[in-house]
C-alpha cells in the first residue's frame, strides 16, 4: 500500500506540477483511505486468486507519461513519433539514463504492489475493468494518440493546408544581406521578466535595444523541438510527423520535408553561399539531412568540428560547448567573407540553454563563477552572455557589413529548475532582428508564433514576397493577421489534429508512387 500511495503522490505532484512535499499528504491520504476500507484484508475474505490484472499494461503507460512529463513538462506525441522515425542515435541525453533506470524500478514494485493487492482482495479485482477503462480514458497519451488516429478518418483533414501558400520570392534587393541565424536552445522571451529571473536575460535584452523586438512570438503544437523549431522558422508549418506516409517503417527519414521549399531553397536561388553549425550530432533527429536536403553547402555538427577543438576533452555529453561553436561560427563567416562570391548565410545552433540544468561553457564558468549543476538561470545567462559577445566579436572584425542577425529560441524551454515560475504566465520566444536598415529600439508586439518568422526575415532581407506570406507564416511587418490573431492556439491545435493534407505536402517525397496514385496525387519529381 505504501509503494502504491508514494507512486500516486508522485504522480499527480508531476502531473499538476505541485510542491514536492504535496507528496506526503497525498500517500497519506492513499493509506488512510486503504486502512479505511481494509484494502487488502477485507472483512469477508475470499481466498486469494492468482491473476494478473487487466490494469497493468495502462499503468505502465501512465509511467510512460509521468516519466516524459517529469523530462519535459509539455509532452507532445508528435515529438515522440518524429525522433522515433528520424533518429535518435547520439543523442546527449545519457545523464537521463539514470532516471530512466529509477523509474523502471519504481514501476516494477507498483505493478507488483497492486497484482498483490488484486490477488488479495476480490473488491479490487471485481473493479479491474472500470479501473483499466478510467486509466485509459485519464491518460493524456491516449488522448493525444486518439487525436492523431482521428486525423485518419477526419472528412477533410485540409483546414491549414488551404491557407498554405508556397514559399517565393516575387523580387530581390539589388545588393541582397547576408543572414547570421543564431538559434538560441531553450532561450525564450519569458526569461526577460526580471521580477521572476533577475538579471538572466539582460545581455539579450541590451542586444535587443540595438535593433528591432518581437513579442508575443507562441509556440504552436508540433513546433516545440529542436526540429520542429528549426522547420517552423525556416519553412514556415508545423513539422506534423510522417507517421505512415514513410515508406519503410523500420528504417531511419532519408529525407525531411522533402515536399516544401524551406529558407534555405530559397537564398540557394539567390545565389546565396549557406553553412550550419551545431555543437551536436547532425545525426541526430535528421537534422543533417534536412539542411543538406534544403540546399545548405556545408553541415557541421560534432563530427566535423570535434577534431578541431585545441582540447578534444572539451565536450559535453551532447557535443560542443558554445565558446567553441562560436569561434568555429567566427572562422566560417571569415572564410565566406574572403571568398567574396556573393552573398551567405550561416546558421549556428547553442547548446548552453538545453534543458533540464543546461551546458554553460568554460568562458561563462571564469565570468560567472562556479555553476551548481541545476539552476537553469546561470546556463540563460551564459547563452545570452556568449551570444553578445558574439555579435561584438563578429562587428569588431567588420564581418557584419551588409548583414541580418537573426537571434531567435528555437523553442520554449522544456522542464528546468525555474519550471513553476515560466508557466505561471503566458510564455513566448525571443525573436529580435540586427543589422543596417533595422531600427535600434523598435518593438513590435502580436499575437503570432514561430512559422511568421520565415516571411518577416524574408521581408527583413529585401525580398517581396506573395502578399508578405510564406507557407502558413505571416511577415510580422505587414498589416495582414497571422493565424495566431485570427484563430487562437487551442483552435489551431484541434485543427492541426485533424490535418492531413498539409502532412502529405510535408513528406510529399516519401509517399510511394503507388499510394500517391491511389489517394489521387501525382507522383514527386
Amino acid at each position: 500500500m505504501l509503494v502504491i500511495g508514494l507512486c500516486l503522490g508522485y504522480a499527480i505532484v508531476t502531473v499538476a506540477v505541485l510542491p514536492v512535499w504535496s507528496l506526503v499528504p497525498i500517500a497519506g491520504a492513499w493509506l488512510g483511505l486503504g486502512w479505511l476500507l481494509r484494502w487488502g484484508k477485507p472483512a469477508n475474505p475470499r481466498p486469494p486468486v492468482r491473476v494478473w490484472p487487466w490494469s497493468l499494461v495502462p499503468l505502465c503507460l501512465w509511467g510512460v507519461y509521468v516519466y516524459l512529463a517529469e523530462s519535459f513538462g509539455i509532452v507532445e506525441i508528435g515529438a515522440i513519433f518524429f525522433h522515433l522515425q528520424a533518429g535518435i542515435a547520439e543523442h546527449g541525453g545519457s545523464g537521463r539514463l539514470l532516471a530512466a533506470a529509477l523509474y523502471t524500478l519504481a514501476m516494477l514494485a507498483l505493478l507488483a504492489a497492486f497484482t498483490w493487492l488484486a490477488r488479495r482482495d476480490h473488491r479490487w479485482r471485481l473493479a479491474d475493468r472500470l479501473l483499466v477503462l478510467v486509466l485509459i480514458v485519464s491518460n493524456p497519451l491516449f488522448y493525444s494518440m486518439g487525436q492523431r488516429s482521428a486525423a485518419i478518418v477526419t472528412d477533410d483533414g485540409a483546414w491549414l493546408d488551404r491557407r498554405y501558400v508556397a514559399p517565393t520570392v516575387e523580387q530581390a534587393p539589388k545588393d541582397p544581406p547576408n543572414l547570421l541565424l543564431l538559434y538560441l536552445e531553450s532561450i525564450e522571451r519569458t526569461y526577460g521578466d526580471r521580477t521572476r529571473f533577475g538579471d538572466a536575460y539582460a545581455f539579450l535584452d541590451a542586444l535587443g535595444r540595438r535593433g528591432h523586438v518581437f513579442e508575443g512570438v507562441r509556440q504552436l503544437e508540433n513546433t516545440g523541438w529542436t526540429m520542429a523549431g528549426m522547420i517552423a522558422s525556416q519553412c514556415g508549418t508545423p513539422l506534423m510527423p510522417a507517421g505512415l506516409l514513410h515508406d519503410n517503417q523500420f528504417e531511419p527519414l532519408g529525407r525531411v520535408v522533402p515536399g516544401i521549399r524551406c529558407l534555405g531553397d530559397l537564398l540557394d536561388e539567390q545565389g546565396y553561399r549557406l553553412s550550419f553549425l551545431g555543437g551536436a550530432s547532425t545525426e541526430f533527429a535528421g537534422k543533417g539531412i534536412f539542411y543538406r536536403g534544403h540546399a545548405f553547402d556545408r553541415v557541421m555538427g560534432r563530427a566535423e568540428l570535434e577534431s578541431r577543438l585545441e582540447d578534444s576533452d572539451y565536450v559535453n555529453d551532447w557535443g560542443l560547448f558554445d565558446d567553441s561553436l562560436y569561434d568555429f561560427t567566427i572562422e566560417e563567416i571569415r572564410r565566406l567573407d574572403e571568398e567574396d562570391a556573393g552573398p551567405w548565410g550561416v546558421i549556428s545552433l547553442s547548446i548552453t540553454g538545453h534543458a533540464p540544468n543546461g551546458y554553460p561553457a568554460q568562458a561563462c564558468l571564469e565570468r560567472q563563477g562556479e555553476f551548481d549543476g541545476e539552476d537553469i538561470l546561470y546556463s540563460v545567462e551564459c547563452s545570452a552572455w556568449l551570444a553578445f559577445d558574439l555579435i561584438d566579436r563578429l562587428e569588431g572584425e567588420g564581418l557584419l557589413e551588409n548583414t541580418l542577425v537573426v537571434i531567435a529560441s528555437d523553442h520554449l524551454t522544456m522542464r528546468v529548475s525555474a519550471w513553476e515560475q515560466l508557466i505561471a504566465s503566458e510564455r513566448d520566444n525571443t525573436f529580435m532582428l540586427l543589422g543596417e536598415g533595422i531600427e535600434a529600439g523598435q518593438r513590435t508586439r502580436r499575437q503570432a508564433a514561430t512559422i511568421d518568422l520565415f516571411p518577416t526575415l524574408l521581408e527583413a532581407m529585401g525580398f517581396t514576397i506573395d502578399r508578405h506570406r510564406a507557407g502558413l507564416g505571416v511577415s510580422l511587418f505587414s498589416a495582414e493577421p497571422t493565424l495566431v490573431e485570427q484563430h487562437g492556439l487551442a483552435d489551431l491545435a484541434a485543427r492541426m489534429h485533424e490535418e492531413t493534407a498539409l502532412q502529405q505536402r510535408l513528406w510529399e517525397g516519401l509517399i510511394p508512387d503507388s499510394r500517391q496514385q491511389e489517394s489521387g496525387q501525382a507522383a514527386p519529381r
